[in-house]
């Protein structure tokens, strides 16, 4: 299926005027699931603008949190209401945030390339069931969710660790979830591209002529072609390369975008190896926690997933062996699987499975290390 096309049919109903809500809640069993409350925020960076425009970045982010309301859930979908794409998850409706902590940890999330915060709910529920607060953003110009895709928001990588640390300072100052936040248990967990970003958050130094030297060798891997979400996102940028706004980007690529309040960071299947020299990654001090998939052909893991585990001290690798890269998407529909392809395919047709295995492990690492 053509990139544009699975843009256009991407949007996450969160975003919309009105909640997806698909049938009759009442009759479902949920004595036994803690309430998860959700509900979204229109951040902005003012210290950076828009692509191609003077507007404030956006940094649109959906929230998930510990409730003790009982109101019923509602089904989460993505793509056309009537006949999505994405089962994305289950939660109430902005609630207020249960008071049985006086403050709770924080995690923030990243989505894999073209994708969506939303496609982490799977994650994000289980971590806000467990006593977390969690914030997914979409990276302005990569994301399906209502932003046009930009050749900016998909070549330069390091303006998602930005949208990280700028997220992190909202979210400290919301006035009606910052007070709930523990400062000093903070941590980042990013899919694919977003597994990059919270490497780079972390203190990860890009090298784009590293990565050069990597797609001239004979390891190269699918992280150095056309991403089948914007085929066209590497021409579309040599036309737009030459533009102040992105040659200043380009001159700050190699710096330090390592942010001190993370304590540590946890990779799902992340991409852009290749990116990262030995060198560049010796400055991480943090734990690291990363997840591979064994049948992942996109950002296979012997470049990527454990590139990073062997020169990142003490990292913590462990892998699903059953896990193709679009395993960590949300769950399909059958109209999903009919129309998007290698984004509903699965080596095993078991995500769900996959999504439960791989959830336990980034709570477990969290727990570990934000205690």
């Amino acid at each position: 299926m053509p990139a544009i096309r699975f843009h256009q049919l991407l949007f996450v109903c969160l975003l919309l005027p009105a909640l997806t809500i698909a049938g009759d809640d009442t009759a479902t069993d949920e004595t036994d699931v803690k309430p998860v409350g959700m509900s979204s925020r229109d951040y902005t960076d003012p210290e950076r603008t828009e692509w191609g425009g003077d507007e404030p970045r956006p940094l649109a982010t959906t929230l998930w949190y510990p409730t003790d309301a009982t109101q019923d859930t509602f089904e989460v979908t993505i793509g056309n209401p009537e006949d999505p794409l994405f089962i994305a998850g289950r939660a109430q409706g902005n609630p207020a945030v249960s008071r049985a902590e006086d403050r709770y940890p924080l995690i923030l999330l990243s989505h894999g390339t073209g994708g969506a915060g939303i496609h982490l709910m799977w994650l994000a529920t289980t971590l806000a069931q467990n006593g977390y607060i969690v914030a997914a953003v979409n990276h302005h110009g990569n994301t399906s969710a209502g932003d046009p895709y930009r050749p900016e928001g998909f070549m330069l990588w390091w303006e998602r660790t930005r949208d990280l640390s700028a997220v992190l300072d909202q979210l400290l100052e919301d006035s009606e979830i910052g007070e709930h936040i523990d400062g000093l248990r903070v941590g980042a967990a990013g899919f694919s591209l977003g597994g990059y970003a919270v490497i780079s958050l972390a203190g990860g130094i890009t090298s784009l002529e590293a990565f050069d030297v990597f797609c001239e060798s004979p390891q190269r891997d699918a992280t150095c072609e056309p991403q089948a979400e914007f085929p066209g996102s590497a021409d579309a940028f040599r036309q737009a390369e030459l533009e102040p706004h992105v040659q200043a980007s380009l001159a700050e690529h190699d710096e330090s975008w390592r942010d001190d309040r993370f304590a540590a960071v946890f990779a799902i299947a992340p991409a852009l190896g290749g990116t990262f020299t030995e060198r560049g990654l010796m400055p991480i001090v943090v734990p690291v926690g990363i997840l591979a998939a064994g049948a992942d052909t996109v950002a296979p893991a012997a470049t990527n997933a454990e590139h990073f585990a062997r020169f990142i001290e003490d990292a913590e690798l462990s892998t699903i062996e059953s896990a193709g890269h679009y395993s960590f998407l949300s769950l399909c529909t059958d109209t999903g699987r009919e129309r998007l392809g290698l984004f509903c395919t699965d080596p095993d047709n078991n995500r769900p499975e996959i999504h439960e295995r791989a959830s336990k492990k980034v709570l477990e690492f969290f727990n570990r290390h934000l205690d």
